[in-house]
């Protein structure tokens, strides 16, 4: 079936969708939303049977969705509607929501119901319930949408608020004043609901002394307290605010109208603010916990949970040491966990582009990454596994590769390529690790492409070495499962000493350093040559520049035209 998507960008949602149908033998294509006129277009040029809209910000143009079937996935249960639909799910504490596909007509959400799935609401980030929860459950409901699409005897449901099932409804776009934190009053619960459903987008607008911030990445502080409203503690990237009972993290902050209007590490934002401030080591019940450890039945599980995915060059170093400790306990296996939203989406581009050289925090950084993938690669004493239950891409999808083994969610999203940031080159031994596990023709597919990769394709290409068909909540349990019975192996010994045994021939082979040293050289090129492709990319990612087409890699029927125009 030839589907088209209508989307405002290629973000995590569309990406899972734009998987699970193409593996499903359906052709799809995307286009990004940018006017009526070029909707029409796309429309035009790829004739689908079937349109949707995974992730719009405006409504689907008349002429589109009166002449075809127009599907869109909203975020919310049976009747509700409006834009802010997981913000007030969040801030309201629903226990249960979902997610609903609707065929667009004339009233924005109104339309018809294709079909509806609904999940217990997890204490969590709006971004993390979207990556995570809302994803799963639509894919549930597109899968479903399509194969009713051919069946005769399949109507739509049309949106009845007299119906009991129905318990949702219209809501406006949330505004700042309806998640303003009031420090003084708020307790503890309430000021997280207020940031976490703010989270990745638009956060919550605050001021702390003279200056309006956005503050995102909130967690709760278990032992700390102080004056409302004060900043009492800092811990690595966060700062932490008390609240009438308790006390918060803030991880992440903006500020509009500072020199480096992104997202930064709270830390980075205020560093006049919080000269004073005493540090506080991060425990299980206090502090700002993005690294640590735990073990069990000759397992030991490393966890490193960085806000977006992001690894810059001081996390890097505090994880290679966190693995080097690791390796000194008397376990088997260790299990590089990473985060439940992102294993590692590689260099941490935010931080680069504030730094005062872009292209030396560039070059710290892919260092800070290469020194920690090195000592995975030569650990000796244990069999290693990366565990993705998030998604990854670029050198985060390398890094996971330095391991042993390497075990996936099967919903997970892999983007591995560096071209879509200026033809980037990459490092993390690569070059080595997917001629070693991926092969030639592997190696060449991986490296060129520009899609998104199922877990299924990842497993196909080498990528991976195993899948667990669970979901986000079961996949760690099933993780630990393995690793205890990989530990308990009748014949570990035997896989410790042939790991040895390989890794000694492909020293003798070709040195580990020489594969670093060739990607590096074309890294600085990269970093300080005359091409500012990289740069220039950067730049775009970080500011959020929306692109005025929709790339050929995904916009199949721009690349068809294309080529008949040129014949």
């Amino acid at each position: 079936m030839g589907i088209l998507f209508l989307c405002h960008s290629f973000n995590s949602l569309t990406q899972r969708l734009y998987v699970e149908l193409s593996e499903r033998g359906h052709e799809v294509s995307v286009e990004f939303d940018v006017n009526d006129e070029v909707t029409q277009e796309a429309v035009d040029l790829f004739e689908p049977e079937l349109i949707i809209a995974p992730f719009l910000k405006r409504a689907i143009p008349e002429a589109v969705w009166r002449n075809h079937v127009c599907l869109v996935v909203h975020p919310g249960i049976r009747g509700d509607r409006g834009p802010s639909a997981l913000d007030w799910a969040i801030l309201n504490g629903e226990t249960r929501w979902g997610v609903t596909l609707l065929q667009a007509n004339e009233e924005m959400d109104a339309g018809d119901i294709w079909a509806s799935v609904e999940f217990p609401m997890r204490d969590a980030t709006k971004a993390s319930l979207y990556r995570n929860e809302v994803t799963e459950a639509a894919v549930e409901a597109v899968l479903a949408a399509v194969a009713r699409l051919g069946d005769d005897a399949f109507t739509p449901e049309p949106l009845d608020y007299a119906k009991p099932d129905v318990q949702g409804q219209l809501r406006s776009l949330m505004q700042q004043s309806d998640r303003s934190i009031d420090w003084q009053h708020d307790d503890t619960v309430t000021v997280l609901s207020k940031v976490r459903c703010a989270d990745g987008f638009p956060g919550v607008k605050d001021r702390i002394g003279d200056r309006e911030l956005f503050l995102y990445d909130a967690r709760q502080e278990h032992e700390l307290t102080g004056s409302a409203g004060e900043l009492i503690a800092r811990s690595g990237p966060a700062v932490c605010r008390a609240t009438k009972d308790g006390a918060v993290w803030i991880g992440h902050m903006r500020d509009p109208m500072g020199e480096h209007p992104f997202k930064l590490p709270a830390v980075e934002v205020l560093k006049s603010e919080i000269s004073g401030l005493s540090e506080v080591e991060a425990t299980p019940s206090s502090g700002y916990r993005d690294i640590w450890y735990e073990e069990d039945n000759g397992v030991g599980y490393l966890h490193f949970s960085f806000y977006n995915g992001a690894m810059g060059t001081e996390q890097c170093e505090r994880l290679r040491q966190a693995f080097i400790a690791a390796r000194e306990r008397e376990t088997r296996v260790i299990v590089l966990v990473g985060g439940p939203d992102y294993w590692s989406n590689g260099m941490h581009l935010n931080l680069i582009e504030s730094a005062e050289s872009t292209a030396d925090e560039s070059w710290n950084n892919i260092n800070a990454i290469d020194d920690l993938a090195r000592e995975i690669i030569t650990t000796k004493s244990h069999i290693t596994v990366s565990a993705l239950c998030g998604n990854a891409g670029a050198g985060g999808v390398f890094l996971a590769r330095a391991a042993d083994r390497v075990w996936a969610r099967s919903g997970v999203i892999l983007n591995p390529h560096y071209k879509d940031m200026g033809n980037l080159y990459g490092s993390e031994y690569w070059t080595y690790l997917m001629s070693k596990n991926a092969g030639e023709e592997n190696t060449r597919r991986i490296s060129q492409g520009r899609l998104p990769m199922g877990a299924a394709e990842a497993q196909e290409l080498g990528l991976i070495d195993g899948r667990f068909e669970v979901g986000p909540q079961l996949f760690p349990q099933q993780v630990r499962e393995e690793a205890e019975r990989l530990a308990q192996h009748a014949g570990f010994d035997q896989l410790l000493q042939g790991k040895r045994k390989n890794r000694q021939q492909d020293e003798e082979t070709k040195r580990l350093e020489s594969y670093r040293q060739q990607e590096l050289e074309k890294m600085h090129l990269n970093f300080y040559g005359f091409d500012p492709s990289y740069h220039v990319a950067r730049y775009n990612f970080v500011y959020k520049v929306p692109k005025s087409r929709t790339p050929l890699t995904i916009a199949k029927h721009r690349r068809v035209s294309k080529l008949r125009d040129a014949s």
